[in-house]
């Protein structure tokens, strides 16, 4: 055997080495994951939530309106989500006035803004979804979709992640259509 090239108990003591590292990086992902499902899925993990949700404020000139006012005393406490309860969650000071939020123990929550400016992408020929007699204009994102309700006095938003099913969003159009009249939809020109 040429002094150029290892042996072969070296080898074999390289890829078992190597093979335990391996193993050993696996072992500490599940366990600093808490073995969590969603990590083997390939989605990341969140933190447990604790705490209030942190909100930033965003241009809303008619979020302290009386149609926002009376929309967020409608809103509901909890929203189903695809066999799960999400519960509403409390807002960190200083929260922007009308908003709301709801989750559950981990993840982005779903989170309502009333009083918005008119959407950039509410155009005359943008696609519009109508729930429970209230049109929406969606608009995805990274990670969430955004919903604009555009036919009352008010834009409101509601932001859901992309994981979350549809029960928050016809929830919430409930909560909308009780609440605020229809009026004609104001797409730019």
């Amino acid at each position: 055997m040429s002094d150029d090239q290892p042996s072969p108990a070296t080898v074999r003591v390289a890829v078992g080495i190597v093979a335990l590292l391996a193993v050993g990086v696996v072992v500490m992902g599940l366990v600093l994951t808490g073995g969590d499902e969603r990590a083997t899925r390939g989605r990341p993990t969140t933190a447990p939530r604790t705490g209030p949700v942190a909100l930033v404020g965003v241009d809303a000139p008619g979020a302290t309106s009386k149609p926002c006012t009376d929309l967020v005393k409608a809103l509901p406490t909890t929203l189903p989500d695809s066999g799960k309860t999400l519960r509403r969650l409390e807002i960190a000071e200083p929260a922007p006035p009308a908003v709301a939020a709801w989750g559950g123990d981990r993840g982005e929550p779903v989170v309502l803004r009333c009083g918005l400016t008119r959407p950039d992408e509410l155009t005359p020929t943008a696609v519009l979804r109508e729930i429970s007699a209230v049109r929406w204009l969606p608009v995805e994102g990274a990670g969430a979709s955004t919903w604009y309700a555009v036919d009352r006095a008010v834009y409101v938003a509601l932001t859901v992640p992309t994981d979350t099913g549809t029960g928050p969003l016809q929830e919430i159009s409930a909560a909308v259509e009780r609440t605020l009249p229809a009026k004609p939809v104001r797409a730019r020109g």
